[in-house]
């Protein structure tokens, strides 16, 4: 497949919640993702830079998802990956509890989000 890569345009990783404020909230004062519009069922948020950051926020009971699929997110793991690994450990520490594991020499802070979604935070 080597012209499926540059097919791929963008990529949105969409999690189902029952939680809209405090999950677009903890995404927001952790990781400076910002709501570019918001309706009481979907919020895509968005994070500028030299690259766009997306990840959307469904509400679980949404009819536009299939009927056995109504529930909120039951298991998710991010890796997000950031330049300045002590600022974001200070960071993420101030907002609450941080885990800390290493991996191969590398730290990672681990977080999670009102769903229970495990955010792995590395150091790029």
């Amino acid at each position: 497949m080597s012209g499926a890569p540059s097919m791929l345009t963008s990529f949105c990783p969409v999690i189902c919640t029952s939680r809209m404020d405090e999950t677009r909230g903890f995404y927001a004062r952790l990781f400076g993702f910002t709501a570019a519009h918001t309706t009481p069922w979907y919020a895509p948020l968005v994070r500028d830079g030299h690259r766009r950051h997306e990840l959307a926020l469904l509400d679980h009971t949404h009819p536009s998802l299939p009927e056995p699929l109504r529930t909120p997110v039951r298991a998710l793991r991010l890796t997000l990956a950031v330049a300045d690994g002590d600022e974001a450990w200070e960071r993420l520490a101030a907002h609450g509890a941080v885990e800390a594991v290493e991996y191969g020499g590398r730290w990672h802070a681990v977080v999670v989000d009102p769903n229970g979604v495990r955010v792995d935070v590395v150091a790029a």
